[in-house]
């Protein structure tokens, strides 16, 4: 299979699939004339690749993790368990850190408009801030 029918067989860009083959996620052999050549199981590989990838682990992780994939993409081995699990953790301290600074930024920008006065300790009481197309933002 050659490259352009790859790409078109799983919706990947030539670049982006050319790219995953410089990180070492995809295997293709080479003509005589230097095209790629890749075998039957790559549609498959790079459906992997992309579950991956939109699970948010980067490519040098995908390319130490990638043999515990089997099956369908959504379908991996035992060994990579705990590799999601840290992941997962991860995801979520950075929601919590994330949440806390939307509040706190959600605080300041009602505090500007006149919204929500301060209290006594300087700090703003939470209140949810209208969307920005409410408050005249686009």
């Amino acid at each position: 299979m050659k490259i352009g029918e790859l790409a078109q067989a799983t919706g990947v860009s030539v670049r982006l699939l050319r790219y995953y083959e410089e990180q070492g996620l995809l295997d293709a052999a080479r003509t005589p004339g230097g095209q790629r050549v890749y075998g039957p199981d790559a549609p498959a590989v790079v459906r992997r690749i992309r579950a991956l990838l939109a699970a948010g682990l980067p490519t040098r992780v995908i390319s130490e993790v990638l043999d515990c994939v089997c099956g369908s993409e959504a379908e991996i081995e035992p060994c990579l368990s705990p590799l999601l699990v840290a992941r997962l953790d991860a995801l979520d301290e950075q929601i919590h850190d994330l949440e806390g600074t939307r509040s706190s930024l959600a605080a300041l920008v009602a505090a500007t408009e006149g919204r929500q006065p301060a209290t006594e300790g300087g700090s703003v009481a939470r209140n949810p801030v209208a969307p920005a197309r409410a408050r005249g933002r686009s």
